[in-house]
């Protein structure tokens, strides 16, 4: 009993650092482009009950549909009321969920390896950050994990509850990315390669496909299939949206190779985790992890350490991170968030590897030894997931940054808003915002206020000029055109610049302001009315 309630204060606490590291502050950082883009996509889904699955972007419904939840909790009834908390908050809690998740393995990989995978997925500053993104990643972690962790319990007692579990994880997983797809085929890999090594062992198999009541089976797939469905098509009011969730694979295997801008080399994943630093930033790494999985992976495949363990789910995990790993490596389309499916592999392995090293240090020394590196990785990891996410949470410098808004951001729309509100149409002043490809995102969701505003890509002769315009520079000669040689004699205004220094949406993208000349001037007379 001892024993039991120590392990439970130990868990406890670390579910609290997981909470402490992913809850406070999640208002501070500014939205990335992908965030807002699912922020705005939601705000439909809550003002009009709408939602339609898009086979080409935006990835599954779940992520929608789950912030429902705290937008409920909120009282939130339209974008206004939306904040960044209550977006980010959903991938907060499925990110401390996959932290808990360890426990229900307690058995089968051991105390010692359960609480490692559970702290090591706390303090991963990777999963840390991401843990606060809004994109579906943190979901589909979860859900994964927990396909994987249904299957196997239901193999060990046949219970028709782990047997629904599973379908529902599988199809929580189909509803939430399209990537699901990888995991799959390693699942069922990885599941193949582990009976094949324990055929040639003489080792109990893990074999699901001879264990499955036939009844429970049916029962998982219409689950799975019942759920996924329900999902996809906005829950049964756009069944169009159950094919779109099966052809959108000829989409996504298209933009696995043809979007130049994330094309990276197959050791970009790997590179980031070992050793990140850039100019005067500080270092980064998470390499004890990937040393820790090496070596959970050479013992997973002698066998000779896990005496009333199961070997079988160990060795499963090893092939399963493996295959994860190679097939996102190759993969030429990366995105830094993207590696959290195999990573989330390589800390279980990890854990096992810290719980073989406790295991084999049989005198003083070693367990000096082991305990003090484990000691000093745990608060490296710590200490890199704070810096992460509350001190270089938008900075360059952080290798989990990518692409990301600047702080400008919080600038840029705050200017806007002040001179809008000294318009006699205050929010319902016009604006236009004019950049090359669309390329303005996030600033649809920090204007959502202003619904009197023309997103353009490119010039239009045939447009009035708005008293606030925003645009990207390479198209400053045009904006001069219909500012001041369009116009005829008489109609037209004299424009002065927004802002009074150099604005980055993001690293290397310049945006640039105008406002008439008598706005400006009602605002610096506002100015002078406050002091």
């Amino acid at each position: 009993m001892k024993s039991q309630v120590k392990l439970g204060v130990i868990f406890a606490a670390v579910i609290i650092v997981a909470v402490m590291l992913r809850a406070p502050r999640l208002t501070q950082r500014p939205m990335h482009t992908d965030e807002a883009v699912h922020a705005v996509k939601f705000s439909k889904l809550l003002e009009q009950n709408l939602y339609r699955y898009d086979s080409s972007e935006y990835h599954g419904p779940t992520l929608n549909y789950f912030t429902l939840i705290p937008a409920w909790l909120s009282n939130a009834k339209n974008a206004h009321d939306l904040t960044e908390f209550t977006l980010r908050i959903v991938p907060v809690f499925f990110g401390i969920v996959l932290v808990c998740m360890p426990l229900l393995l307690l058995k089968s990989l051991g105390r010692n390896a359960a609480l490692f995978a559970a702290l090591f997925t706390a303090i991963s500053p990777a999963f840390v950050y991401y843990s606060r993104y809004y994109i579906q990643e943190m979901l589909l972690v979860c859900f994964t994990f927990g396909v994987i962790i249904s299957v196997f319990r239901y193999s060990q007692n046949k219970s028709f509850k782990w047997a629904i579990l599973s379908g529902l994880f599988l199809a929580l997983m189909h509803a939430t990315k399209e990537t699901c797809i990888i995991a799959f085929a390693a699942m069922l890999s990885a599941m193949l390669l582990t009976r094949t090594i324990q055929n040639k062992t003489n080792e109990p198999v893990w074999n699901i496909a001879q264990q499955i009541k036939a009844p429970h089976f049916i029962a998982a797939v219409i689950t799975a299939m019942a759920v996924s469905a329900a999902f996809h098509s906005s829950f049964f009011t756009n069944p169009r949206g159950i094919i779109d969730s099966l052809l959108t694979y000829k989409t996504y295997f298209y933009k696995a190779g043809q979007n130049q801008l994330h094309i990276h080399p197959w050791y970009y994943y790997l590179k980031m985790l070992i050793y990140f630093r850039y100019n005067s930033g500080p270092a980064w790494s998470e390499a004890f992890i990937l040393i820790l999985a090496l070596a959970g992976a050479a013992a997973a495949v002698s066998g000779q350490y896990f005496r009333g363990r199961n070997i079988s789910l160990i060795r499963f995990f090893t092939f399963y991170t493996l295959i994860m790993t190679i097939i996102y490596s190759a993969i030429p389309y990366k995105t830094p968030w993207s590696m959290l499916s195999f990573y989330h592999g390589m800390i279980i392995m990890a854990s096992i590897g810290a719980a073989v090293f406790i295991k084999i240090s049989t005198t003083l020394w070693r367990k000096l030894v082991v305990y003090s590196v484990l000691v000093i990785t745990v608060l490296s990891l710590a200490s890199q997931a704070h810096w992460g996410s509350f001190i270089f949470y938008a900075d360059p410098r952080n290798p989990y940054v990518y692409a990301h808004t600047s702080n400008d951001i919080f600038y840029i729309t705050q200017r806007i808003k002040n001179v809008a509100q000294v318009h006699p149409d205050g929010k319902n002043t016009y604006i236009q915002v004019i950049c090359t490809g669309g390329d303005y995102w996030p600033l649809p969701w920090y204007l959502r206020d202003y619904k009197n505003i023309g997103w353009w890509n490119n010039i239009e002769k045939n447009i009035s000029p708005a008293p606030i315009i925003i645009a990207s520079p390479d198209i400053e000669p045009e904006i001069m055109k219909i500012l001041y040689e369009i116009p005829p004699p008489g109609k037209k205004n004299l424009y002065v610049p927004l802002f009074d220094e150099n604005i980055q949406l993001r690293p290397n993208v310049e945006l640039r302001g105008y406002v008439t000349q008598e706005l400006w001037n009602k605002y610096q007379q506002n100015l002078s009315d406050k002091k």
